[in-house]
């Protein structure tokens, strides 16, 4: 057995694979509880302690942030990709040269991106008709959580190496570290202390950076395969290829996603503060019904990298049809729960026109998030395939034809009260879409296989 199998808690070619996935998946749901509860204590302390206004700022200047990283976030997924498929082939010399040179281009991208996003954020944030009131606020935010790039690009490339090998559990204790800092932070520095947004996004800043500094000790320590370098030492001018061939397309899909988001907050931001506030404030909640959705999304993208290594296109047939109809399932199960149950879970503001829209955003929203549970299941399988390109189509359609047309013709028409109902439209129509992935040439080469390796047993 090769040496980083050692390190990794999930092999997922052998056993069951529900239960592989579910085992996989467990430990980032219990992640992404953290990191729902780290974006939540910034949430309650703003909340709290500062007025509507600052909950709208925080609210609008995550997006420029997310433009600016996405293109990073998605060439890291591409890296945990190919590291699900070299440990499928039990290729270490390769699983080398993915460590080196993702190391190498974490820092060939992050300081650069600093710069740019701390010069430029604030025009991105004009452009987004961020309210007057709310803009001071959000240009300070944004500028200080700007200066985690580095920390938060590297703890997610960590992150994503170690998902590749098949280790999901670190990922706990790391987000556990980082969420139990940034809430003492954030009590001090802005309960304690009164700095408003300045404490949290330094809050923010400085817990991002712990994580990327445990994340390298944990993997030098417990993953000494990796032989994971703290600074660069060079890259493979192949595997890089690799990266940017597989990660481009996704990280391309996110960007053109988050700019398609900038317009959907400039419609939200149309509206006023209120409903800017209403609506941060149900995706909070919201967050709790996606969880299940992200952890099951994470284990495909795993499983069928892995899987795919190794060959086995029968258990690739079997897992791509269910591990989605399991995460359509169980979110759909959650989706109805907290839209019945919503108003006890909103504990972020006391302010009645607040809650009112946050209201009405779980209720129109979450009973239809089983379909982009199911929908991006199937998305991340056909990722882990490194069949980018359909994935991407679709993700674009759903948004740019759908999403954003559907948001802004509600307001047109005079129910821009109403604007996130655009978001539960194109749920619906991208699982529509992704379902045709089943009649794809690339389904049914796995089906082809399968069948071939069925009859000769």
């Amino acid at each position: 057995m090769p040496s980083y199998r050692k390190s990794a808690q999930v092999d997922m070619t052998h056993g069951s694979v529900l239960g592989r996935a579910a085992l996989f998946a467990l430990p980032i749901c219990a992640g992404n509880i953290l990191q729902l509860l780290y974006s939540t204590v910034d949430t309650l302390v703003i909340g709290n302690f500062c007025d509507t206004t600052a909950l709208a700022s925080v609210a609008t200047s995550s997006q420029p942030l997310e433009i600016l990283l996405c293109v990073f976030v998605g060439i890291g997924s591409g890296i945990s990709i190919l590291v699900s498929q070299a440990v499928g082939r039990a290729d270490h010399d390769q699983l080398q040269k993915l460590v080196r040179t993702s190391v190498w281009l974490l820092f060939a991208a992050s300081l650069p991106l600093t710069v740019i996003g701390f010069l430029l954020g604030p025009w991105m944030l004009r452009l987004m008709q961020v309210p007057a009131d709310a803009m001071p606020g959000a240009v300070l935010y944004l500028r200080i959580t700007m200066l985690g790039i580095l920390g938060n690009m590297g703890y997610n490339f960590n992150a994503g190496l170690l998902r590749g090998i098949g280790n999901s559990s670190s990922s706990l204790l790391l987000l556990f570290i980082s969420c139990a800092a940034n809430i003492v932070l954030d009590l001090v520095l802005t309960g304690a202390l009164g700095l408003g947004i300045g404490g949290v996004a330094a809050a923010t800043a400085i817990t991002l950076f712990l994580s990327w500094i445990c994340s390298i000790f944990y993997i030098r320590r417990r993953c000494t395969e990796l032989a994971l370098p703290v600074l660069p030492c060079g890259f493979d001018a192949g595997t890089l290829r690799q990266i940017v061939r597989i990660g481009l397309p996704l990280g391309l899909n996110s960007a053109l996603y988050s700019i398609g988001h900038v317009f959907l907050q400039a419609l939200y931001n149309l509206q006023g503060s209120v409903f800017v506030a209403g609506c941060s404030v149900a995706g909070k909640v919201g967050g709790l019904a996606n969880i299940t959705v992200t952890s099951l999304s994470q284990a495909t993208s795993v499983f069928a990298g892995q899987n795919l290594g190794a060959q086995d296109y029968r258990r690739l047939r079997k897992g791509g049809w269910m591990i989605p109809a399991a995460s359509g399932l169980l979110s759909l199960a959650g989706g109805l729960l907290m839209a019945a149950c919503c108003r006890p879970l909103l504990l972020f503001t006391q302010d009645e026109a607040v809650l009112t829209f946050a209201v009405r955003y779980i209720r129109v929203v979450l009973p239809f998030q089983w379909c982009y549970a199911a929908f991006n299941a199937i998305m991340s399988f056909a990722n882990g395939m490194g069949e980018i390109r359909y994935s991407t189509i679709v993700n674009i359609i759903l948004l740019w034809g759908v999403r954003i047309p559907a948001s802004y013709l509600l307001a047109w028409l005079g129910y821009g009260g109403y604007a996130m109902a655009g978001v539960s439209f194109s749920f619906v129509v991208g699982l529509l879409a992704m379902l045709f992935y089943y009649k794809s040439h690339a389904w049914a080469d796995i089906c082809a296989h399968a069948e071939a390796q069925e009859s000769s047993k």
